[in-house]
């Protein structure tokens, strides 16, 4: 395991490199000091209710939440974030679920990218739920019924959504653009929208 003072910058260059390999537009590494998190975003998965609250061990309130979070943040210096640009038709589309598959294998394998450079504690976060992108066909999450395994732990990721992660800042942070896309936006509004992930590096 390599220790803070061992990092190596070629190394977080490769995991950005490595990102948009995998399929990502754009990706950088940015000081997890500048990473805001703020509790109200966290508060809009409970009210108005997230279809997906409760129902998985990666989403409220089955994680540490905000203040968790920030705690975690204190053990790590750096982060790589990066982002995919998907047509608007898409993301307001039922494919929208292929896209947000593909953010979490992303972000899942730079975390395991990184942790075979000897940055063992390297976490990643994503979007969206991981019951409804990858379980979707289960009644359950084994982790949360069960207290078993997770049926893709090599793929699924929890979502920053849950964590009040500011998307729209971290991208602005990071120095990429951002297409913000809701259910409201029509297909003709804006061309292209954003998903982005984020994999803290330690």
């Amino acid at each position: 395991m390599k220790s803070r003072q061992q990092r190596d910058p070629t190394d977080l260059k490769k995991l950005t490199e490595l990102a948009c390999r995998l399929g990502a537009s754009d990706a950088a590494v940015i000081s997890t000091s500048e990473i805001a998190v703020e509790d109200h975003l966290a508060n809009l998965c409970r009210e108005p209710r997230c279809e997906n609250y409760g129902l998985s061990a990666s989403c409220p309130p089955h994680v540490a939440g905000p203040s968790g979070f920030r705690k975690l943040l204190e053990t790590f210096k750096q982060a790589v974030v990066f982002k995919i640009d998907v047509p608007s038709k898409i993301l307001l589309s039922s494919n929208r679920r292929e896209v947000f598959r593909a953010l979490h294998e992303i972000a899942a394998s730079i975390e395991h990218a990184a942790v075979d450079m000897g940055y063992n504690n390297s976490t990643a976060y994503a979007g969206g739920s991981c019951k409804q992108l990858f379980c979707q066909d289960h009644t359950y999450c084994r982790v949360l019924e069960e207290e078993g395994e997770c049926r893709n732990p090599h793929r699924a990721r929890p979502s920053m959504s849950g964590f009040g992660i500011n998307v729209s800042k971290l991208m602005e942070v990071a120095g990429l653009t951002m297409s913000r896309i809701t259910q409201d936006t029509g297909q003709d509004e804006v061309s292209l929208g954003t998903v982005c992930g984020l994999v803290l590096i330690g």
